[in-house]
């Protein structure tokens, strides 16, 4: 995940110029028994219980992905988890997660989860994979805009590629980490120029409850931060730019153009021109960020460009059915 991140809501931001989520009129049929499709954010953890192709369940706990939180912590939100959503007849578990990179990584969540299923198939996939099936394409590239970035696409021929979600310490380009690292980094660069804090930095300092700009270092270096602390922030610098912040605006832009250049490296990989299916907190929910993203696009003469209109856990029945 990069998880989605998973961003406040799939990691948390403004509801600014949100298409409300929606889900699925007609959902694929399911298999007899209960199927359960877990989001593994960077922020929380959501599953959803479906019988008989229907909601029956819908919860939210802390993050489990072990790339956010210890193995000990996401061994408890799981547990925390399913003792909402209930246990009996599960036929299959399909866990989307930021960070499953290998099969190694993917068995790693398995058994966390196989306690509460006992019997139970269990899937898991790195979190894109989600949200190309809820924006309802079986081929087309997804492009997670989160806490993490990331994107992930597969061909008519079953090919499939990738494109970023190295991790924060690599890359993360777009995501709510990388706004809100560039939002201390913006405003360091103003202390060193010897300038007074403008709205961002006001707004930074303020958020994070401290009174001066040279304190974010030691802060945003602090064991008492980290990613999801610093990916909240991007909440700042989306409000900024939407009330006018020159600065704001532009980090907003570049964030939209850097997710546009991950879709890009996929298609051509790929050798399709689209679907490309925008998702994740940021991704459903900044009309400056998602306008950048889809002018990016078209320079490039990718014109079939969707923001994802419902939470990719509900892609899960579609993923089901594909599997047979």
């Amino acid at each position: 995940m990069t998880n989605s991140d998973n961003l406040p809501a799939t990691d948390s931001v403004p509801s600014t110029g949100r298409v409300p989520a929606a889900r699925p009129a007609a959902p694929p049929a399911s298999p007899s028994g209960a199927v359960i499709g877990l989001d593994i954010g960077g922020t929380k953890t959501r599953g959803v219980r479906f019988e008989h192709g229907q909601v029956v369940a819908d919860e939210s706990v802390g993050s489990s992905n072990v790339q956010n939180v210890s193995r000990e912590e996401a061994a408890l939100h799981l547990a925390e988890l399913f003792a909402k959503i209930g246990g009996g007849e599960i036929a299959q578990v399909y866990a989307g997660a930021g960070g499953i990179d290998t099969d190694d990584d993917a068995a790693a969540l398995a058994a966390l989860i196989a306690p509460h299923v006992p019997g139970a198939k269990i899937t898991v996939v790195h979190d894109s994979r989600l949200l190309l099936a809820a924006g309802g394409a079986s081929t087309g590239v997804a492009v997670i805009a989160g806490t993490g970035s990331a994107a992930w696409g597969k061909n008519a021929g079953g090919e499939e590629a990738r494109a970023g979600g190295w991790g924060y310490l690599l890359g993360d380009e777009g995501s709510g980490y990388w706004l809100g690292r560039e939002a201390v980094r913006h405003s360091l660069r103003r202390m060193n120029q010897g300038l007074e804090p403008d709205d961002l930095t006001t707004a930074l300092l303020r958020s994070c409850n401290i009174d001066d700009p040279n304190k974010l270092i030691a802060l945003f270096h602090s064991p008492e931060t980290g990613r999801r602390y610093w990916a909240q922030q991007a909440r700042l610098v989306v409000e900024a730019a939407d009330s006018g912040h020159t600065p704001s605006q532009a980090l907003v832009e570049q964030a939209g153009r850097d997710l546009a250049g991950l879709a890009a490296q996929a298609l051509r990989k790929l050798g399709i021109q689209g679907p490309v299916i925008l998702g994740s907190g940021l991704g459903m929910n900044v009309v400056r960020l998602q306008d950048s993203f889809k002018r990016s696009l078209a320079a490039e003469g990718v014109t079939d460009v969707r923001v994802l209109e419902q939470d990719p856990v509900f892609g899960v029945l579609q993923l089901v059915a594909e599997q047979g």
